[in-house]
């Protein structure tokens, strides 16, 4: 079994040459793993200056860690316009499998699978995009030419933020380079992406809170030509390995011989000095591996105590970890960024307030807590807890043990694999910067729209996502209007784009809406609905934008 190169669409450069360090910028971003490089280009593409300082020359591909990228990141990807590209770098396209297998070696029985696994599946008009399964460093390389192809961004490799110190109008940040040479830049903001030993968290005095787990995983990335002629259950995107002597997760990296396991309850000299016997056991006969890179780590269940100090705000696994299980850290990191990277740009540009900033902490923590106590429940059952006795033997006994392992794997694995309403269903319950949702005179109907939520997703009838019309800022949606009220539109002076889609919404999308009017912010979230234009829309967009009510300074209506 084979397929195409990992190197099909590889960017031209692995390397790019040191970018020059300015004194002053408005932004800058500690770290440039896909949070920050996401955040730079939120801010980017609206224009804002921004440097992102990130240790790291080159993106590593012996350390791919996370491999999930949800329909939420797809979707922020689709509004970049990077989801296309991102799908033809990827060594394993959606159509190739979209399954997870349970078995007790690659090799061995087969004892349970999820098919559709990690929205690979469309769903009708659900959402315009699909998950894609992509090694970290995939997305990192387009990330970072996105980045190199924004004017307003600068990328400095080769070095890190050292400290930093802030007063009431601005942030200096010490930033060392590879060779120890240190410079100050100033900066109105930074955001701290820097990872899990973050030096921008400790710098404003922040610190994890929450538990860690006892038992040590041990991680691995190896390649053995030839392995797939031994996979007895067809491709899968995930083998979790139910053996006594191997209890893992594994996969492929690449349809030819690239592969990442997890050794569970393994610790680092343990997998050192047995990966290679290990690995014989998960193909479930010997092969020719060769270990290319070890990652030795334990889940981690934490959030920071504050996720801002001043101008300074942390992002991604500075900000939150939890465990791998179920795929949810880096899409909860590009989450993040998005959140953030809009609400600064507002801020930066004129039209968005001080409310917007103080919102990025009050509705992102519900979200991570969401996420960490969801992935740690994926946790409670691993391959370990899984092993049973008779599990290959063919006699009735073993018949009964494998029916007993897929019940359980079924029962208790389900929500791991499919879990689209808490990746698509998250809703912010409480913001500052969200007027109070409407009464609703007969409930909510299930999938209709809520302040609050993902604006639902449906393709209009030219074809196009209903998201492809939304603009970078502000958007209302108008279904019908008036004379009266398109009168009122055209004197109105607000950050935000008129869209009118009576002539566009295919049936029954009306009802799913809700209303006649549907004011939606830049990362897609529902922020008002309404049926009439009422006097105080102003009003409703100032608390949108984190100013409250009756200020001036507002920026033209545009229309489409």
């Amino acid at each position: 079994m084979g397929g195409d190169s990992t190197d099909r669409g590889r960017p031209l450069m692995s390397v790019i040459q040191h970018a020059p360090l300015p004194g002053r910028t408005r932004v800058l971003i500690a770290g440039g793993g896909p949070v920050g490089l996401a955040a730079a280009v939120e801010l980017g593409r609206r224009g804002i200056d921004c440097v992102v300082v990130e240790p790291r020359p080159a993106v590593s591909r012996t350390r791919p860690r996370c491999k999930t990228l949800n329909v939420r990141t797809m979707e922020h990807l689709r509004r970049w316009g990077l989801a296309d590209r991102l799908r033809e770098r990827a060594p394993l396209p959606v159509a190739w499998s979209q399954d997870v297998v349970f078995c007790t070696s690659l090799a061995g029985t087969e004892l349970s699978r999820f098919t559709g696994v990690l929205g690979l599946v469309p769903e009708g008009d659900r959402f315009p995009e699909v998950g894609q399964q992509a090694p970290q460093y995939v997305l990192e390389d387009v990330l970072r030419e996105a980045v190199l192809g924004l004017p307003a961004c600068r990328l400095v490799l080769g070095s890190k933020v050292a400290g930093l110190g802030q007063d009431e109008d601005e942030v200096s940040v010490t930033v060392e380079d590879d060779a120890g040479n240190r410079a100050v830049v100033t900066a109105d903001y930074v955001l701290g992406c820097d990872g899990p030993r973050s030096v921008v968290r400790d710098e404003i005095g922040a610190r994890y809170v929450g538990g860690e787990a006892l038992r040590p995983n041990f991680g691995m990335v190896f390649s053995c030509p030839g392995l797939w002629d031994h996979v007895r259950h067809g491709p899968a995107v995930q083998y979790w390995i139910v053996h006594p002597d191997a209890p893992a997760l594994v996969g492929p990296l690449d349809r030819k011989d690239t592969w990442w396991a997890i050794a569970f309850g393994v610790d680092r000299a343990t997998g050192e000095r047995e990966a290679l016997g290990f690995l014989d056991t998960v193909a479930g006969r010997p092969v020719r591996a060769t270990v290319l890179s070890t990652d030795p780590w334990t889940a981690r269940m934490q959030i920071v105590d504050r996720m801002r100090h001043g101008r300074v705000f942390l992002a991604g696994d500075a900000a939150h970890l939890n465990p791998p299980f179920g795929g949810h850290g880096l899409n909860t990191g590009i989450g993040d960024a998005v959140d953030l990277g809009w609400k600064l740009a507002a801020v930066l540009d004129g039209w968005g307030g001080p409310g917007l900033l103080d919102s990025y902490e009050i509705e992102r923590r519900p979200v991570q807590e969401r996420v960490v106590h969801e992935a740690t429940a994926n946790m409670r059952v691993l391959s370990t807890e899984l092993l049973a006795d008779d599990l290959e033997d063919p006699d009735l006994a073993g018949a009964e043990a494998r029916q007993a392992a897929a019940r359980r794997i079924q029962e208790t694995k389900k929500a791991e694999f499919h879990s689209l309403d808490l990746v698509l269903g998250l809703r912010i319950a409480a913001s500052p910067v969200l007027p109070p949702e409407p009464e609703l005179a007969y409930g909510t109907p299930e999938g209709r729209a809520r302040v609050g939520s993902r604006l639902p997703h449906t393709f209009l009838t030219d074809g196009r996502s209903l998201y492809d019309v939304l603009a970078d800022h502000l958007t209302l949606l108008v279904l019908d209007v008036t004379a009266l009220e398109a009168a009122a539109l055209s004197e109105a002076e607000a950050p935000f784009t008129v869209v009118h889609l009576a002539a566009a919404l295919p049936a029954g999308f009306a009802q799913r809406l809700g209303a006649r009017f549907a004011l939606v912010r830049p990362d897609q979230v529902v922020a008002w609905l309404g049926d009439t234009l009422a006097a105080d829309l102003a009003e409703v967009v100032d608390t949108v934008r984190g100013r409250g009510t009756h200020h001036a300074e507002t920026a033209p209506t545009q229309r489409s």
